[in-house]
């Protein structure tokens, strides 16, 4: 798959709530990287280890009360998403945010994925 065949595979699978299936997307040695000031590990190498941080984030969500996917933005072999979502997590209450997340192609794979959102104050 292109660039922009994997941007447009991601934006339908994420707007149609298919979050574990997008990590389909993902080589097996893929890198994820949060921003600084969140708990747990900032990069997360392997898609095995991406997987199981998801599921940590998703059983921590008490309720959803909305979220968006934008449309990608494509350059090279990278592209920019905007997400957002307005959830109460099971921890630390409701928390709204806005995201992007860009992320890098290499033989139609995501080898890497960096999120920009605001670190909310915790505690």
């Amino acid at each position: 798959m292109t660039t922009q065949e994997v941007a447009n595979k991601m934006v339908s699978l994420c707007r149609e709530g298919k979050y574990l299936e997008a990590y389909d997307l993902y080589a097996d040695d893929a890198v994820s990287i949060e921003m600084d000031g969140m708990p747990g590990e900032k990069v997360t190498k392997g898609k095995e280890n991406i997987l199981k941080g998801f599921h940590e984030w998703e059983a921590g969500i008490e309720e959803t009360h909305g979220g968006s996917v934008g449309e990608p933005v494509v350059a090279a072999n990278h592209f920019v998403l905007p997400m957002s979502m307005d959830a109460t997590f099971k921890e630390s209450g409701r928390w709204a945010f806005e995201e992007l997340c860009m992320y890098q192609v290499e033989n139609g794979k995501i080898t890497r994925a960096q999120y920009f959102y605001e670190v909310p104050e915790m505690g």
